[in-house]
């Protein structure tokens, strides 16, 4: 069947449907990675948006639930140049076809994705709309498409209760997790490192957080515009003034920068794919990361007695991380735990745990 997708600026692509078929209006965002495409469709962060996968061939691994960033897809579309029917590889468990049909992911392929990439790198994000119905009145669609706005996807995303998921092994420290749109992973790399964990939903009240008597806070990524959060960011505000060491990963890094007076700002096309380098100011030394935001925290936005930039994007030179003065909290923008991308910077976790260890 064939499937349109209808960006706001009137360019439209023809090609066939694949997953779901249903009409879906979106965000329309490209992630670099060459792997990792289960990640990137259960990855929250995505929650209003649909991908387009910038590497020609997708869905040649099948999919492994084991791999899966949350237990659902959160992405609107996926959008590719081809998919592959016949999965290679000895933990497939489902074809990534069967996989949008099942979850009711809508998406498109056989399109120039090189050409819409380019679109989107020289015009920024936009809007559009993925459809199968060939008899679309484009000027009614525009009209459509033109009003969406990605809103309230926290609300979506965060878990609606507290779980505690305990450490691989002994247990040593205790960490409260504040759910914005959590990768299962984050939670991952500090169970493996001893820590029990503790997910809290997103709107939870400092309060409730703080006199649980964690060893540390980290704040989880997410999707959607930060400056939405007005009720979380006072939130931020109250765990940043207590003494509790505080670990922000993406959508928690802006939340605590903005708490802090700091300012944020919507990117042209944004990061995302696994393969970003980050420059770390203290050492000199390159990491390659993965990324997922479309919003960047403002360098000259951030007070040099409150905090300082601890790395930086090396092809944009935009904010990548910031230290926190006098405390015990640190923050990065890119994906420490990766999953799917490299393990460079994994270290991070390490730094979160000596510092929880000091502050005991």
């Amino acid at each position: 069947m064939k499937a349109f997708l209808i960006l706001e600026d009137g360019n439209v692509f023809t090609g066939e449907s694949i997953g779901a078929q249903k009409e879906v209006i979106s965000e329309i965002v490209f992630n670099t990675g060459m792997t990792g495409y289960l990640e990137v469709l259960t990855d929250p962060s995505y929650a209003g948006q649909s991908v387009v996968m910038t590497y020609p061939l997708i869905g040649n691994y099948g999919v492994c639930y084991e791999d899966m960033e949350s237990d659902r897809p959160w992405a609107d579309a996926f959008i590719v140049r081809e998919l592959s029917r016949i999965p290679s590889n000895f933990r497939n468990q489902e074809s990534i076809q069967s996989f949008l049909e099942r979850n009711g992911i809508p998406g498109i392929s056989g399109i120039d994705t090189r050409a819409l990439v380019k679109i989107l790198r020289n015009k920024g994000t936009m809007n559009g709309m993925v459809t199968t119905d060939a008899d679309y009145k484009l000027e009614e669609v525009l009209a459509k498409v033109r009003e969406y706005k990605v809103t309230k996807v926290i609300a979506k995303t965060t878990r609606k209760e507290i779980k505690v998921v305990p450490a691989v092994g002994e247990t040593k420290y205790k960490v409260a997790m504040m759910d914005y749109g959590l990768k299962n992973n984050i939670v991952g790399c500090l169970a493996k490192r001893g820590c029990e964990v503790t997910i809290y939903p997103g709107f939870t009240e400092a309060e409730e957080v703080l006199k649980s008597n964690p060893d540390g806070i980290m704040l989880s990524n997410g999707p959607g515009d930060p400056k939405e959060c007005g009720e979380i960011i006072a939130q931020v505000k109250k765990l940043f003034d207590s003494k509790v060491p505080i670990f922000a990963i993406c959508l928690g890094h802006q939340l605590l920068a903005l708490a802090n007076g700091g300012d944020t700002e919507k990117m042209k096309y944004g990061h995302r794919g696994a393969n970003h380098p980050v420059k770390d100011l203290k050492s000199g030394r390159v990491y390659i990361s993965t990324q997922n935001h479309g919003y960047m925290v403002k360098a000259e936005s951030i007070r040099p007695d409150l905090a300082e930039v601890s790395f930086i994007n090396v092809n944009d030179k935009t904010v990548e991380g910031l230290h926190y003065l006098g405390k015990n909290v640190f923050s990065v923008q890119f994906h420490p735990e990766a999953w799917a991308g490299p393990l460079d910077s994994e270290f991070l976790f390490d730094e979160f745990i000596n510092m929880m260890e000091v502050q005991r």
